[in-house]
């Protein structure tokens, strides 16, 4: 059995993308720039609020001040909506409630801030997960396996002992990144064609298996 399992957060254990996409509507509207429909959003987000922000604003807004101005009000917004439509995708809450009981140490690591990576998680799955980190200053986004790093020696495990789990090509960079098995999930934001592009070690499409994988292996 697998000493650890590592998860990305939106579009993988919690369906976030109306939540974000409301917010970032938002605060583009009271900025006087145009707004998106939900789906757009699957492709922006994944790497960051600020490359979130700068993908949504029409090409010739894309600079610094823009966006961090933008960034004021989706901060505004999404610290008072985060949970309005956000919630967990079907059979995970089971999923780490059947891995905690077999002794699998659980991870969250996400590109969203720090401080909404651990309030979702915490709100969401309460004492189901042993460490979670968002974007931290000073420590690089994934696809960059720093935090990984960082999480694997809280955890005190070797990167053969374990997994990462998500629904993007930069999740699977990340696994990847830091040597381990990447399982790649169809219910979040992107596509099998993308995930098997970026090196899916397996992909799945239900819940029950993903446990068999992490179980089984």
């Amino acid at each position: 059995m697998s000493a650890f399992a590592i998860f990305d957060l939106d579009g993988t254990l919690l369906d976030t993308i109306d939540d974000l996409a409301d917010a970032c509507n938002y605060a583009l509207k009271k900025q006087g720039f145009p707004v998106h429909p939900v789906n757009p959003y699957k492709y922006f987000v994944g790497t960051g609020v600020m490359n979130l922000i700068r993908q949504a604003l029409p090409a010739g807004a894309r600079v610094d001040e823009t966006v961090l101005r933008v960034k004021e009000d989706y901060d505004a917004y999404y610290a008072a909506h985060a949970q309005d439509k956000t919630k967990p995708y079907p059979g995970i809450v089971r999923a780490l409630e059947t891995l905690q009981e077999r002794g699998v140490k659980i991870g969250v690591l996400s590109n969203k801030p720090h401080i909404y990576t651990c309030s979702l998680t915490n709100f969401y799955f309460p004492g189901l997960v042993d460490v979670m980190f968002g974007q931290r200053e000073g420590v690089p986004h994934k696809p960059d396996p720093a935090a990984v790093f960082d999480m694997m020696r809280i955890m005190d495990v070797q990167n053969d002992e374990g997994f990462y789990i998500g629904d993007t090509s930069t999740d699977m960079q990340t696994g990847k990144n830091a040597g381990l098995y990447t399982i790649g999930v169809l219910w979040g934001f992107r596509t099998r064609d993308e995930l098997e592009k970026h090196g899916a070690d397996s992909i799945v499409d239900n819940s029950d298996d993903l446990i068999k994988i992490i179980v089984d292996k």
